[in-house]
């Protein structure tokens, strides 16, 4: 039995996919023999407060389905501050070294970045005990948060792309959650050993029955988190609701501001459901016609995980972000896509979408290609001969 070591900023029972991905990967490599162990803070995310049943806690350790799970103190923050997100990710940074100094490291450790400089007191500090170090790049950070207007080039980005290069550089694999990823890192070292590890869902479902397509408006649905990225709130204000619904599900820092545009705005058909636990969620969102997957900005690099988890219940994907994730929804045939920003366009294949065309099978189609395409244990049976190779 070989160990491993997990360490990321999310982490079940919070929300989201940056948990999930590493709960299923961590899950995945104890159900094929690994002893793991995972490290992250405690429970904050999104709402920039600990957990109650965690509060009053400067760490709590526990075995959840198998897993030894380290929660470390963070000081909690979402705020928009930058100055106080910089002072929560240090916070945490200082509960790792800690962790590093007075437990024993496996030799293998998987790190999620981002947040870079989480990544960075990681990789610095296991180089230094020889750790075989795995980096689960997820976003290329910083150049996203300049994409999303959270950065500007000036002395602390470049230092952000130092940062971004030291851990590129000293990390043993890479694991990149898409092609442009890779693509980028690539580029900046061309020697490093690459693998492309998208962040499928672990789950099953039913096929997909007793459907019935719309009769006159459609039911589009978007579920996820509600922040400066998704740009739900935006959404909201650019729709044309003469032939949809828009229900909304999930939370983050966009939520009061949607809630206050649909007090405000009465006549229009949109509807808030508040957030709720994911295995209701995939029963609760089948009833849906079309689900939304937007993005305010293109962000090189980024392939929203729902397009793999909503095609695998079904859904028809309406893809409003472009890049990596346009070119599978496309090749796929998945559902229609637009290019982010482009509202005019968005309302026009809304109105143009044949409610007919919204049936069980054109929705058994879409699963059954998913199942497929998009199947985390056959992927991660062909990673796991070569971390064990490492």
């Amino acid at each position: 039995m070989k160990d491993i070591l997990f360490i990321t900023n999310y982490y079940p029972p919070e929300k989201g996919a940056a948990s999930n991905r590493i709960f299923h990967m961590a899950e995945g490599f104890q159900q094929r023999g690994f002893k793991v162990s995972v490290v992250c803070p405690l429970p904050n995310y999104p709402t920039g407060k600990i957990y109650p049943e965690y509060r009053n806690a400067f760490k709590r350790s526990s075995n959840e389905k198998g897993l030894l799970i380290y929660r470390l103190w963070i000081y909690a923050s979402n705020s928009k501050n930058k100055f106080l997100r910089l002072i929560s990710m240090l916070s945490y940074s200082f509960s790792l070294v800690l962790f590093f100094l007075f437990h024993k490291i496996p030799e293998t450790v998987v790190v999620q970045s981002p947040p870079l400089l989480v990544a960075f007191t990681s990789v610095f500090f296991l180089k230094s005990k020889k750790r075989k170090i795995l980096l689960n790049v997820s976003d290329l950070w910083p150049s996203a948060g300049l994409e999303l207007g959270a950065f500007k080039k000036n002395r602390s980005y470049r230092l952000l792309e130092k940062i971004e290069r030291y851990n590129y550089n000293n990390a043993d694999m890479i694991l990149g959650q898409s092609q442009e990823i890779l693509e980028v890192i690539s580029s900046i070292n061309a020697n490093k050993q690459l693998v492309l590890y998208r962040n499928y869902p672990d789950f099953k479902t039913d096929i997909v029955l007793d459907y019935h397509p719309p009769k006159n408006k459609i039911k589009l649905v978007y579920a996820g988190l509600l922040g400066i990225a998704q740009g739900v709130h935006t959404l909201c204000k650019h729709l044309n609701y003469d032939h949809i619904e828009f229900h909304i599900y999930g939370s983050g820092s966009e939520k009061e501001a949607i809630e206050s545009y649909i007090e405000s705005h009465p006549d229009l058909a949109i509807l808030y459901h508040g957030e709720i636990e994911r295995d209701a969620l995939h029963e609760v969102i089948k009833q849906y016609d079309v689900t939304i997957i937007p993005l305010l900005n293109r962000i090189y690099g980024s392939v929203p995980s729902k397009i793999f988890e909503f095609s695998k219940l079904g859904l028809p994907l309406l893809y409003f972000g472009g890049g990596e994730g346009e070119t599978i929804v496309n090749d796929l045939k998945l559902g229609w896509s637009v290019p982010p920003g482009n509202y005019d366009v968005l309302n026009k294949v809304l109105s143009e979408i044949n409610l007919s065309s919204l049936n069980s099978n054109f929705r058994d189609q879409i699963k059954s290609k998913a199942d497929r395409q998009f199947d985390f244990n056959t992927q991660l049976d062909e990673l796991i001969p070569v971390i064990r190779d490492l």
